[in-house]
């Protein structure tokens, strides 16, 4: 039987086996001893859709047919969505319409089920959401129940990412494309063999007793995951994708559910790592890119552009540290030495996929499903079960090539000294996208050395994450500091052949090595809900001692690999210390023993921290310390007297900055973090931390708070983010600028008077995304928005491309693109998608800040960091002025459709849901769209009365 058939037969088996999908009845048990919550009713937190994530096939069937959900499955999306049109009327008071209640315990009259997967620990199920309060009488119970009750509410979840971090995903859910994207892209950046999945469990140990504590949590955890796997097959309530996927035969329960080991944490972890705490590894795409600006102006001003685009430490940016304090880091320096630039021309991305045959040789099917033969699939159908999680990764870069990070949370704390209680404030989350279900997961811990409550990635859950302890909360944001480099090793042939750019040798020290290769061989059936042929191919990584070869080019005529070394490399499991810190509230009890734990962290986060009395700020990393002559943002030779200090290439350790080094600050009048600059001289490795960055929204609203003695609460700081959330960047910070451009003279044509009065009404109005009414699905100003989409990538190609040229131009938008608008397409070139479409995230990566500049600069403001001369209309006041206003005529006849290009969810044209929420399903249960808005899927609101 197909898989095609056997999601068909779906809705039949569960006809079958419906009586026996459903998960034991637990003996009632004694309720566990309280835990001081020092909080009181002041902690709240959000996350969407809702905590269970697994459906049985029984429900994947009724949920096919007939649109119900799993119960908890989508109980706080609703909450969530309410916030836009909500906030404004926000009171204390009615703070749990929007947010549940994170106390610590369950109420007696609001447990939904009690019971002990495991005699030392129960487990209490909350009728509000459905979150599991884990309490163990022994440590080794409490991790053991952490993993067992997150196998009960994300098992397939956890297994599909599991095989998408090793670059495994179409031997288990088909070969879509979107699949063989995905596992092409985490196998280029984590390429590992089981052998070294496993080194990594077995240097935790080298951690003294806390790291061999972390790994027998860790092995506690994997055997709750596994108890749950064993139990609700032999039960079956297993998840119904396994059926739909082939797994497991529906009528005979025959298959298999592979166990879960210690090594898939490894993976998860480095899943997780990948995408949100690394930055760097752009070195390339920056060299390319600058020499085509030396090439078009000349090395001297050609260097002096590159440098305002780069914004490398613009003046104007704004800080999350904004005291004053200096933390030089990964800065260029006056006299570079060792950069390793490409020859014109040669750079091309190294090969990743070897040997397609069957349908992994084209894009897309050539063939239809034949109706005659196969039965169509209820509606609803799980047409591909793991290509969503694409969605969460791509940015339009080729395979093998490194992403700029998708910074997408933020942070407001606000010290005692500008509240009105004299406690600290904190609304802060991450935002990891929206998926069905959520890759995070909800939970409360309190065992032995453990409490605390929270959120945690799906499989790495034996430890709260982000969430709050006994008198304290933290909370992240992506921070994406530089600790990714490129290096250019020279080519070789030991045979003495001639050396190209295919040659597989590289010269290390003087010797000539062979490259490593870590190959994965996958091939698969059909996909699901088509008749695509079955296909295969190799995904194979060529390693050198500098890591992963991502291009090949020449150098000075040279032929040379570069590659990308990453300093957490081989070293993804070193911040379970932190961590394990983080949820042990011996180790917690300060701004400080916080600050301390969060160093122990080797991914690139910004750390947040809020109890009664104190705020704090720490940023994490291993970050590398490289010779004072190298130039991080370019690719360098590969030489010892250009590595990392104290590198060691056996284990891919280096001389990382001290404490002191980082980020980090006590008690500063209030931080923000939208993934902005963290401090003064700290140095990101992408362009967008210029002088118009989605932090300003934020930045503004809160010293608006503060301004003349205001106070702050959990009410208005809550109202600041969401109003933030739901503005365009560009309405607020670049749209009264170009007005100003335009207003230098009368707009005399009645059409485009009209048209520059309409932008002005929207800004005036707050340049606004919101609907006119809840539920209308219409925008207020709709026709403004409409206007800006349109408007902002023909007005930015008119301002730069005809001062750059073509080449720099399209070189520079390689390396960050122009627009990050809610509906996610960019540059106005047709079929272009920037990726994050319909996730919410928006205006982080885009030319907001260099337009500004250059636009400030043609009305002769004064612009710290700016270009030497203006760009827009070659510094002409009158001309720019025409191009704004020939773009705005251009940008208003643009049809609708090709504004908002219709996709799988919306029809072309339809604004709000170009811009609107969508779950992306991965297994079988969908959600309803939900209104855009820019805030972290997972979010607290807290306010602590009291300490210990």
């Amino acid at each position: 039987m197909s898989r095609r058939q056997r999601v068909v037969a779906v809705a039949g088996a569960a006809a079958v086996v419906g009586s026996l999908l459903a998960a034991p009845v637990s003996a009632a048990e004694p309720a566990p001893p309280p835990v001081t919550d020092y909080c009181g009713d002041q902690c709240h937190h959000i996350l969407p859709p809702g905590q269970n994530g697994n459906a049985t096939l029984a429900e994947l069937a009724a949920h096919m047919l007939f649109g119900t959900r799993p119960k908890h499955s989508d109980d706080q999306i609703g909450k969530y969505d309410q916030l836009v049109p909500g906030y404004r009327e926000l009171t204390t008071g009615t703070i749990d319409e929007f947010f549940n209640d994170n106390s610590f315990g369950v109420p007696d009259d609001q447990v939904e089920r009690r019971y002990q997967p495991r005699a030392d620990v129960t487990v209490v199920r909350d009728k509000t959401a459905g979150i599991p309060h884990i309490y163990g009488t022994t440590r080794s119970g409490t991790t053991f129940g952490a993993g067992y009750a997150t196998a009960e509410d994300k098992l397939f979840l956890m297994d599909a990412m599991r095989r998408a971090g090793r670059g495994e995903v179409t031997p288990f859910a088909g070969g879509a494309e979107a699949n063989r994207q995905l596992e092409q892209r985490f196998f280029a950046s984590s390429p590992y063999t089981e052998q070294e999945l496993q080194a990594q469990i077995d240097s935790a140990a080298q951690h003294g007793e806390a790291g061999k504590r972390a790994l027998a949590d860790a092995q506690s955890y994997v055997d709750g995951i596994n108890t749950y796997i064993q139990q609700s097959h032999s039960g079956r309530y297993f998840p119904g994708e396994y059926v739909a996927t082939g797994h497991i035969d529906a009528i005979t329960n025959e298959g298999r559910i592979e166990p879960f080991k210690l090594t898939d944490l490894v993976v998860l972890a480095s899943l997780v790592g990948a995408q949100f705490g690394g930055g760097g590894g752009n070195e390339v795409q920056n060299a390319v890119a600058r020499m085509s600006l030396h090439e078009r102006f000349g090395p001297e001003r050609g260097e002096e552009v590159w440098r305002a685009f780069r914004a490398e430490n613009d003046p104007e940016a704004i800080s999350t540290l904004h005291d004053g304090q200096s933390f030089p880091y990964a800065q260029s320096p006056a006299n570079p030495q060792g950069a390793a630039m490409p020859d014109r021309g040669s750079v091309i991305p190294q090969q990743l996929v070897f040997d397609p045959t069957g349908s992994a040789t084209r894009e897309e099917p050539d063939t239809q499903p034949d109706s005659t033969t196969r039965p169509p699939l209820p509606p609803g159908e799980i047409s591909d079960p793991v290509a969503p999680l694409r969605g969460m990764f791509d940015d339009g870069v080729a395979p093998g090539a490194m992403a700029e990070p998708r910074g997408m949370s933020n942070a407001l704390v606000v010290s005692g000294a500008h509240t009105e209680s004299g406690h600290p404030v904190a609304v802060f989350g991450p935002q990891t996208g929206y998926f069905s279900p959520q890759l995070l997961t909800l939970q409360e811990l309190q065992g032995p050395g453990i409490s605390s409550k929270g959120a945690s990635f799906a499989g790495l859950s034996f430890y709260t994450l982000l969430g709050r302890g006994q008198d304290y909360s933290w909370s992240a944001t992506t921070a994406a500091q530089d600790i990714i480099d490129t290096y250019a090793v020279e080519l070789c042939e030991p045979s003495g052949a001639p050396v190209t750019r295919d040659s597989n040798y590289y010269l290390f020290r003087g010797e000539c090595l062979p490259m490593q290769t870590v190959e994965r061989k996958n091939a698969w059936e059909p996909n699901l809900g088509d008749d695509t042929p079955a296909g295969s191919y190799r995904l194979v990584s060529f390693r050198t001692r500098y890591g992963p070869v991502t291009h090949r080019a020449t150098v000075g005529g040279k032929p040379v690999a570069y590659t990308t070394a990453r300093s957490t490399f081989m070293h993804e499991v070193d911040s379970i210390i932190g961590f394990q810190k983080f949820n042990d509230p011996g180790a917690v009890n300060s701004a400080e023993t916080f600050q301390r734990a969060a160093h122990d962290i080797n991914y690139t986060f910004n750390w947040f921290y809020a109890d009664s009395k104190d705020t704090a700020y720490f940023n994490s990393g291993a970050n590398v310390v490289r010779p004072p002559t190298v130039d991080p943002s370019m690719p360098v030779v590969s030489d010892p007297a250009f590595e990392w200090q104290g590198w060691n290439p056996a284990d891919n350790t280096a001389d990382y900055t001290a404490f002191a080094e980082h980020p980090n600050s006590v008690n500063q009048d209030f931080y923000i973090s939208w993934n902005n600059k963290q401090a003064q001289d700290m140095t990101a490795a992408g362009l967008e931390m210029t002088a118009v960055q989605r932090g300003d929204l934020l930045d503004g609203r809160v010293r608006d708070l503060i301004a003349g003695g205001g106070k702050v609460n959990r009410v208005n700081l809550t109202q600041a983010m969401a109003d933030a959330g739901v503005t365009d960047l560009r309405a607020e910070r670049n749209l009264p600028d170009l007005l100003r451009v335009i207003d230098s003279a009368p707009v005399t044509d009645p059409r485009t008077a009209e048209l520059v009065e309409r932008l002005r009404a929207w800004q005036a109005d707050g340049g606004k995304r919101t609907e006119t009414e809840p539920g209308s699905k219409t925008y207020a100003h709709a026709d403004a928005i409409e206007l800006m989409d349109a408007w902002w990538p023909l007005l930015v190609r008119g301002e730069f491309e005809p001062s750059l040229g073509p080449d720099a131009y399209g070189a520079l938008t390689d390396v960050m693109g122009i627009n990050e608008s809610p509906s996610g397409w960019q540059n106005g070139e047709p079929g272009l998608h920037v990726g994050q479409g319909h996730q919410g995230s928006a205006f982080q990566h885009g030319w907001f800040g260099q337009v500004s500049k250059d636009i400030r600069g043609v009305l002769g403001d004064p612009v710290a960091g700016g270009f030497d001369r203006p760009m827009c209309g070659d510094g002409d006041l009158s001309a720019c002025r025409q191009m704004l206003l020939d773009t705005l005529r251009q940008a208003e006849a643009a049809p609708s459709e090709e504004t908002y290009p219709g996709d799988a969810d919306c029809e072309a044209g339809d604004q709000w849901c170009a811009d609107s929420i969508v779950h992306s399903k991965i297994g079988g249960i969908s959600q309803e769209k939900i209104s855009w808005q820019n805030r972290p899927t997972y979010q607290q609101v807290v306010e602590f009365p009291a300490h210990r």
